[in-house]
């Protein structure tokens, strides 16, 4: 693996501990504040929207100045909005500086991701994206972890410096290769004479196309089934099991452990069940974990189901990512950040329509429906992959 790899991977590392830090957490944050589940989950919602949204800006930045250069202003967008939302005072001020680390995530996974599509063969992309990942994975472990112990031994602010003084360093090497490292990197392949008009209007060429139309779709709905159900796990850990945040932070792990598993596998089971089979096994094991959530009321099997159920949605959700790395070849970035805008923008809808859901019905509607309508999505990615 070359040095700018290792570089977007360990940027990727805290981007996905940035993304997760909330799950263990929110429970923290609400009490602070006084404020109710729903409420806690516009902190999440926000992060989210901005960091969908904002793909639009950055898919056409990457494929016009390149990628790591982009990634690197990002990063430093990123530590503003750590180090703002360290000192925030209230939930207003929390939330706007949330939304702006949401505008400087956008721009690493999603952008780095296109960089993977670019320096490497489809036959060995699944592969590559599934290291990749499991830089990601490991942040999404060491997140709920870090925010968990932080909020049972100190304050959730801490983590913030943390964050800040992490990206900040990784900024700074980004800058570096960015600016000494063209002799070592791929990016030639990227059309940088193209205008920046011309590389926006690559949206709507996206856009044309059938089926990338159904990858952005799929991906939707599973940003908001998953990932809008998911950001209130910790919160139904404390109210089920009775435990600390450093438990919940722990118990969390689970899901990106079983992600890391995942990756250490992909080359062995993809032969056996290829794309085909990873969609209907990972589909039918995260709707299975959604299930045994509601029934398990033993944390150490809770804490295997967690294992068992990241496991089957990374295989899900990293097919879908390697659809949509080649779906539109000539614009890759741009098709790429139309697939993050739909993820996170699924997501931050996802969110608030689940805290609205518990507020008014309690968790078992809320994870039955995610049970029930990841198995349905799944069913309907197979059929479209069929016909392909």
């Amino acid at each position: 693996l070359n040095f700018q790899f290792l570089a977007l991977a360990c940027t990727a590392f805290l981007s996905g501990a940035n993304l997760r830090v909330f799950d263990s957490i929110l429970p923290s944050v609400a009490s602070e504040f006084t404020i109710s589940t729903a409420t806690a989950g516009h902190i999440v919602a926000t992060f989210t929207l901005s960091y969908g949204l904002f793909q639009i800006l950055y898919g056409p930045l990457g494929d016009r100045f390149g990628r790591i250069r982009v990634v690197s202003i990002a990063t430093g967008i990123l530590v503003c909005g750590s180090l703002g939302s360290a000192f925030a005072r209230d939930l207003e001020t929390l939330t706007l500086f949330r939304f702006l680390a949401g505008i400087g995530a956008a721009g690493i996974i999603p952008v780095s991701l296109a960089w993977i599509g670019d320096n490497t063969t489809y036959q060995n992309r699944q592969i590559m994206l599934g290291r990749f990942i499991g830089f990601i994975l490991m942040g999404q472990i060491f997140g709920p972890l870090l925010g968990g112990g932080l909020a049972h031994w100190l304050n959730w602010r801490d983590m913030f410096f943390v964050f800040s003084a992490f990206f900040f360093l990784a900024m700074i090497i980004l800058i570096s290769i960015a600016n000494h490292g063209r002799q070592h990197t791929f990016e030639g392949k990227q059309n940088t004479k193209t205008t920046l008009r011309e590389n926006f209007s690559n949206y709507g060429r996206v856009l044309k196309q059938r089926w990338c139309r159904i990858v952005l779709v799929t991906v939707f709905i599973e940003g908001g089934l998953f990932y809008g159900s998911f950001a209130f796990m910790g919160i139904w850990l404390e109210e089920k099991f009775s435990i600390d945040y450093l438990t919940i932070g722990i118990l969390l792990c689970g899901f990106g452990l079983g992600g890391v598993i995942y990756t250490k596998t992909i080359k062995k089971l993809l032969p056996l069940l290829g794309e085909m089979g990873f969609v209907r096994v990972g589909s039918l094991t995260l709707a299975m974990f959604y299930v045994s959530v509601l029934l398990l009321n033993h944390i150490f099997i809770f804490g295997i189901a967690c294992v068992i159920g990241g496991f089957g949605f990374y295989m899900l959700h990293n097919t879908l990512q390697t659809k949509a790395s080649e779906m539109f070849v000539p614009a890759r970035g741009t098709a790429i950040a139309c697939f993050a805008m739909c993820l996170f923008c699924g997501q931050a809808l996802g969110t608030l329509l689940f805290g609205a859901i518990i507020d008014a019905y309690g968790f078992f509607l809320a994870f039955g429906t995610v049970a029930a309508g990841t198995w349905l999505l799944g069913y309907f990615f197979r059929y479209q992959l069929a016909k392909q």
